[in-house]
């Protein structure tokens, strides 16, 4: 478990530094979604609906085209080329975002002035800045959607201008107006935000929708990993060591072993490039030579992927055929995701003789009892619409459940749907959108992620968190624990734009507050304790113990033992909450339940409590009560006097010359005792 120092609430602790450390459990990653439903969600009768299907059809061929809410062929265009999007800008092999050249004078301000803004941050130019953001605000005074999404985001931000979420909202409206995805993105988010869930869920629904079918002619991975760059207060070194795609160690032993004729290397290798996973761009080439490659040495995992690729044409001609010849070899090896290839193509009448739903469903079947995902969405699409078996919306639901807890994103979308409609469960406008979420999230918009990692790592700070800041506005919570993290590891660096130049600390903190709380509210622990901490000492903002309570207390609900450990705290001493020492006590005890690394914490906490208790106005209660004043002042003072470079330095020095010293008198006074003094008038031998 990894370790975060950060300062806690029982200041008794000072005195070993080591004690407190071993408390803190911070959020390293997100939790695992998992969709808990009870009997109340369920519908008692669902077998009517006027979105459903009619029953009458039920079985029929005909039927087999409308299994799926998403078509076969990709989209025409790739979203990533639309002239509202980033991505373009920052990567030098592709496009211009307009397809070609720009088309119009607002075009090319957009152009000019984005790519001015993003070379503004990498250099810490806020002249350059404020330049770039006037070319973007022409831009978007001339009409142009992608311009007045950026100028929006500007403008939530107060980049350059006075913060304004009044202005960010319209100028979004204007570009969501007009087709821009991000802007629906940031619009989407801020119903949310604001529990307005008739109007986010639409927009989140044709957001997912849009993310789904983008998902074959995207250059991006369908699934973008987050990586956290911190673990709480610390870098998340590890994960960052394994996201430097083909600089990566790692990666490249394994390339090594793949290219000197190991199969499962190349298998990996064949994965890594089809996901683009581990930082690496997706490419279908690359994985499709590996995947090849890997076959031929006999590793049966890489038929069934090849199977995929040919059904989809992904790096190669789209070919049913040989899609069903692999999927089939695949099959055979007990692969059983391969069953589930093989009962689309029965579906859809592809790669075979005809359509057979019959052998379709038994496809999917023997996939679902292997708990494969896809097998389980397959079948719950099948009985939903009553394809080819009775239509049974309980049956449907059961399958669906089952592959949105496996993470299946059509799923999640079907689920989403159902919650949205009230096929099946209980309309539940907040369920829905939050499933949406999940799979917008997914878009391509959120490759954006990837290059503010890559920059990151290459140490270009200033455009990452201009990056992170971006996809935060479109409510992607790790984009805002990363951007808040980084305002706060980097804030004597010269990388946040304020309202007028770089941002002063009074803005920083602001901005850096409003990120983690946004963040807190999405489900990050480490963000709540954040927030709490900051009212608690009034860091960037004023001192306010009944909010500090407020954060610590969803924090806890969270099960966050530092969350637990404060809330006791803070009932010892009366701040923010009743003077109660039952249940500080009890807070005590639920942080050592939740983690054991908190027994010795919270075993001098009960100490401080039983004194506090027994003998209220002793010497060693007025002692502990004075730490709180005590510590800042030998913190400051370790800081600035012995950590300072310069004393460091000078100290270290003293203390090595004091031990020669010692070592050789030490050595002196040995060498006398075995050779004690000779007689006077002796003669040396």
């Amino acid at each position: 478990m990894a370790r975060v120092i950060r300062r806690p609430l029982l200041l008794l602790a000072a005195v070993s530094v080591a004690i407190v450390v071993s408390l803190v459990r911070p959020a390293a990653a997100v939790r695992p979604f998992v969709l808990v439903l009870s009997v109340d969600d369920f519908l008692k009768d669902s077998s009517a609906h006027p979105s459903l299907p009619s029953a009458d059809s039920a079985g029929a061929d005909a039927d087999a085209d409308e299994w799926d809410d998403f078509a076969d062929d990709s989209p025409a265009t790739d979203p990533l080329l639309s002239p509202s999007f980033w991505v373009p800008l920052l990567d030098p092999t592709s496009s211009p975002p307009s397809g070609d050249e720009p088309d119009s004078p607002a075009d090319s301000l957009f152009v000019a002035g984005a790519r001015a803004m993003l070379s503004a941050a990498s250099e810490g130019d806020d002249v350059a800045f404020v330049t770039a953001a006037a070319q973007i605000e022409a831009a978007a005074t001339a009409g142009h959607p992608g311009a007045q999404s950026a100028l929006a985001f500007l403008s939530g931000a107060g980049m350059t201008r006075p913060a304004s979420r009044s202005r960010a909202f319209l100028l979004h409206k204007f570009a969501a107006d007009a087709g821009d995805l991000q802007s629906k993105m940031a619009i989407a988010y801020s119903y949310f935000r604001q529990e307005m869930y008739e109007e986010a869920v639409t927009l989140y629904a044709e957001l997912a929708e849009a993310a789904l079918t983008s998902s074959l002619i995207s250059k991006e991975p369908p699934v973008i990993e987050p990586i956290r760059l911190h673990s709480g207060t610390e870098e998340n070194k590890e994960a960052l060591r394994k996201s430097r795609g083909e600089d990566d160690e790692d990666f490249q032993i394994t390339e090594y072993q793949a290219q000197r004729g190991n199969s499962a290397a190349m298998y990996k290798l064949g994965l890594l490039y089809y996901y683009g996973l581990r930082g690496l761009r997706r490419d279908y080439v690359k994985a499709f030579h590996w995947f090849s490659k890997a076959v031929e040495k006999g590793d049966t995992r890489a038929m069934e992927l090849l199977g995929e690729i040919y059904a989809r044409g992904a790096g190669v001609e789209k070919n049913y055929t040989e899609a069903y010849k692999w999927l089939t070899l695949a099959a055979k090896q007990q692969h059983y995701s391969a069953y589930n290839g093989l009962g689309y193509l029965y579906v859809k009448g592809y790669g075979v003789e005809k359509k057979n739903l019959t052998k379709a469903r038994e496809y999917f079947k023997l996939a679902a009892d292997n708990k494969e995902a896809g097998g389980h969405y397959n079948l719950g699409v099948l009985y939903l619409k009553g394809i080819g078996v009775k239509r049974d919306i309980m049956e449907a639901c059961n399958h669906l459940l089952q592959a949105v807890n496996a993470g299946q994103p059509k799923a999640i979308y079907q689920v989403a749907k159902l919650f949205q409609k009230g096929i099946g469960l209980k309309k539940n406008l907040h369920m829905a959108t939050m499933l949406y979420k999940s799979v917008a999230e997914r878009g391509p918009w959120s490759s954006l992620s990837r290059w503010a990692l890559e920059s990151y790592l290459k140490g270009d700070v200033g455009k990452a968190l201009l990056l992170y800041s971006r996809m935060a506005d479109l409510g992607y919570e790790v984009a805002q624990s990363n951007a808040a993290w980084i305002l706060d590891r980097y804030g004597d660096q010269s990388i946040c734009m304020g309202e007028s130049g770089f941002c002063t600390d009074m803005e920083r903190h602001l901005r850096s507050h409003a990120l983690w709380w946004q963040a807190s509210e999405q489900g990050n622990e480490h963000a709540a304790l954040l927030i709490g901490d900051a009212y608690y000492y009034g860091r960037g903002v004023a001192r306010d113990y009944e909010l500090a309570a407020e954060a610590y207390m969803h924090a806890q609900s969270q099960s966050n033992a530092q969350a637990m450990f404060n809330l006791g705290y803070m009932h010892e001493h009366g701040h923010g909450l009743p003077l109660d020492f039952h249940l500080a006590k009890r807070y005590y005890d639920q942080a050592v339940a939740v983690d054991s690394a908190a027994k010795l914490p919270v075993m001098l906490a009960l100490t401080s409590l039983w004194l506090r208790k027994n003998y209220a106005d002793s010497f060693l209660v007025r002692f502990i009560d004075s730490l709180p004043e005590i510590y800042p002042v030998v913190e400051e003072w370790v800081e600035d006097v012995l950590l300072d470079e310069g004393n460091a330095t000078i100290l270290t020095l003293f203390a090595c010359l004091v031990t020669v010293l010692y070592l050789r008198e030490r050595q002196r006074r040995q060498v006398a005792a075995a050779n004690p003094q000779q007689p006077d008038g002796g003669a040396p031998m």
